[in-house]
């Protein structure tokens, strides 16, 4: 049995740390696994008759790291632990000034003019950040090694250490120069430059920690005939909660008293309240604007929209876009070869060269602390961390980097019809009867639709309110082409002319009629009792206001947009000239979408846009599927991205959030391949001295993180 789940990893400091545990666990029979830097947690997925919980944490921590599972994320415990590491490096980096800058002065500034026993001075206080503050270095390090492994902290130990015991021995020996100044100044600067880091990798969790903080406290519910204000993770199902102007919703439900306006701009990012009233939805966290109502709880605790919602956004996060295996592998050679450059450069300096121990000692240190791939392992994750989260506070949910990454390279977009680009809410605009009575006609058809749950049937049952229905029997649903059913013992026939053609029902005589309705977009329906037509419906499902302006607005991408129904041609096109479509697949079989799709797909790849329900197939097929919908659970677990507001806008939103967000990333790894390749030979040829690379390093890593929190600036 495959079971899924996360691990929290301790002691994780640069992209050779996350990759030695990715690979280490993606060795394992039975095991995939994904393991994210900035997080700090890594997604594993395994077989169970294979491998045990224990294992995986067991081959974490032989590489020289903490592992632990959890259950769910805890998101302030985790802001808590957050707090606490940058408090903890906040400390590392005041000892470490304390103490490295009277030692860097007396090293810089007295060489030629030494205070009485400099050397034994700088020697006291070069030790406790060598020891004190880069102890956790030194425990990372000696961890790896146990691992047969090496990381970012093996290379800056080697470094400073080199630099510390030289200058020990050159001390006590009383022979050479010492270097005090620069293992000191260097591992403050490492622990600086790791306080930014953590500080800007923090800030790109935002999103969760405002979708997190939209949770109310407290909940008033009616318990034995009583109002009584509990936790809000108390309510359980079926409970009954009251809410009062102003006042936040504490869980999903369903209204069984009153009636309000709600604002659920959290949900969809659409400002404007919607009306709420006697059996309508409620979600969880949104904000009751002005009435007073009681409300049925349907979900709770992890089951709620919100939760949902924090979910898919923290799997998002922590997930992997392909472009980032780029940068794993690079990350997964870098250290060891670092460590041949950095011997090869002591070893030129030294014997080929001829300098000093000290010129070729700097030189390596400055090789060993400047190569650190920190930049390039920070480069995607925080993009993607920033990118989705942008998305969540604008209703759009990604699910994961390698829909992010592929988005951006649509060439071309299918729209289902009927509420995706209309509003999904028809209305019957014609009731033509032949024979019997317009009321007696519509009961017949309002009677047989009663049963279907077609938006069209919807329409007619409607018509029909007020009516005295008939009982059917021996319905039956033929997808694509309508419904039979018997009433009063009599066979009837009601759907499109598809449907009449199979029963041989003629009814040529009223074809130039049937068309004039389809050419004016209208979906007709026809009524037969098996051996003659017996009247027709027309019913007009509009398009939504926005359909036009993003139909319009992925033209102007150099998009091809396709729009693919089960309905007549005539109709599909006149549908689709209103929404500015000029590429129609109509009459087309639920089943035969995804065919469609795979046509489309020899020519580029393609995004399909459906109501997440009976688009499933198509969705599935496609290589980002886009469900519409306002947070449903099938709509959440169908296809890449979710539009929590049913605005077709938001289509061509994601599809530039995505190209956004893949500029970043390749902003970033570009400048992080840069400073790497530049940054070694300058400091191989001696023109860098290690604090200056420390500096540098540091730098890196957080104009990274720093370019990725610019995303959150741009406009969609």
């Amino acid at each position: 049995m495959v079971k899924k789940i996360v691990l929290d990893i301790t002691g994780m400091h640069c992209a050779s740390c996350s990759t030695l545990i990715d690979r280490a666990l993606n060795r394992l029979d039975g095991v995939t696994a994904n393991v994210n830097l900035t997080t700090n947690k890594a997604s594993v997925e395994f077989d169970e008759s294979k491998i045990s919980v224990n294992e995986l944490i067991e081959v974490v921590k032989k590489k020289g790291y903490g592992a632990c599972e959890i259950e769910q994320t805890d998101f302030k415990k985790d802001a808590k632990k957050k707090e606490n590491e940058i408090r903890q490096l906040k400390n590392e980096f005041y000892t470490g000034l304390v103490f490295a800058l009277p030692t860097f002065i007396l090293g810089m500034f007295f060489m030629n003019n030494p205070v009485p026993f400099q050397n034994y001075i700088m020697w006291i206080l070069a030790s406790p950040v060598q020891f004190f503050v880069a102890w956790p270095m030194y425990k990372s390090a000696i961890n790896a090694l146990k691992g047969f492994s090496a990381n970012m902290d093996t290379l800056v130990i080697m470094g400073t250490s080199a630099a510390y015991f030289y200058s020990v021995y050159a001390v006590i020996s009383g022979m050479g120069h010492q270097y005090f100044e620069a293992s000191a100044v260097l591992i403050t600067i490492v622990v600086f430059g790791r306080l930014l880091e953590a500080r800007a990798k923090g800030k790109t969790s935002e999103a969760i920690k405002r979708l997190v903080g939209l949770k109310p406290k407290e909940a008033l519910v009616i318990r034995d005939n009583k109002e009584i204000s509990i936790p809000v993770d108390e309510v359980v199902e079926g409970d009954l909660v009251i809410v009062k102007p102003g006042e936040k919703i504490p869980v999903d439900g369903m209204i069984v008293e009153g009636q309000t306006s709600i604002d659920e701009s959290m949900v969809t990012g659409e400002s404007i309240p919607v009306e709420k009233s006697l059996g309508d939805e409620v979600i969880g966290a949104t904000i009751n604007k002005h009435g007073y109502f009681t409300f049925k709880a349907t979900k709770v605790g992890a089951n709620t929209t919100l939760a949902q919602i924090i979910k898919l956004i923290e799997d998002a996060q922590g997930s992997k876009a392909p472009i980032q295996r780029f940068a794993d592998m690079i990350a997964g050679y870098f250290v060891p070869v670092v460590l041949v450059i950095a011997i090869i450069t002591f070893s030129v300096w030294f014997f080929i060269v001829g300098a000093d121990f000290r010129t070729s000692l700097l030189a390596s240190v400055a090789v060993l602390v400047i190569a650190c791939p920190c930049a390039l392992g920070l480069a995607t994750p925080t993009a993607i961390m920033v990118g989705t989260g942008k998305g969540a506070t604008n209703g759009i949910l990604i699910k994961g980097g390698e829909a992010l990454e592929t988005a951006h390279k649509i060439k071309s977009v299918i729209f289902d019809k009927t509420g995706t680009i209309t509003k999904g809410e028809p209305e019957v605009t014609d009731v033509i009867a032949f024979e019997k009575p317009r009321e007696e006609f519509l009961i017949l058809a309002a009677s047989l639709e009663k049963g279907s749950e077609h938006p069209l049937a919807e329409a007619i049952v409607k018509e029909a309110e007020g009516l005295s229905l008939k009982s059917t029997s021996h319905f039956e649903a033929i997808p694509g082409h309508g419904i039979t059913g018997v009433i009063d013992s009599k066979n009837y026939f009601f759907g499109n002319v598809k449907l009449m053609d199979i029963n041989k029902i003629l009814y040529k005589k009223h074809v130039e009629n049937i068309q004039r309705l389809e050419y004016a977009g209208k979906t007709v329906m026809l009524l037969s009792d098996g051996r003659k037509l017996l009247g027709l419906i027309a019913v007009a499902d509009t398009i939504k206001d926005s359909s036009k302006q993003a139909v319009k607005m992925l033209h102007d991408m150099k998009l091809d947009v396709y729009m693919i129904t089960g309905d007549n041609t005539r109709t599909a096109n006149a549908i689709a000239k209103q929404a500015g479509i000029r590429n129609v697949f109509a009459e087309v079989l639920p089943e035969e979408k995804a065919g469609y799709v795979k046509k489309l797909q020899a020519k580029g790849k393609v995004a399909m846009v459906g109501d997440g329900i009976n688009d499933a197939p198509a969705l599935a097929q496609a290589d980002i599927g886009i469900a519409m919908g306002s947070g449903t659970d099938v709509a959440m677990e169908t296809g890449n991205v979710v539009l929590m507001r049913d605005d077709l806008l938001d289509v061509a939103k994601a599809i530039k959030l995505s190209k956004m967000t893949m500029s970043k990333i390749r902003q970033n790894m570009f400048w992080a391949l840069i400073y790497n390749t530049v940054g070694i030979p300058f400091a191989a040829l001696g023109f860098l001295n290690p604090m200056i690379a420390g500096g540098a390093m540091a730098l890196s890593s957080v104009s990274v993180v720093s370019n990725s929190l610019l995303l959150r600036m741009k406009k969609l």
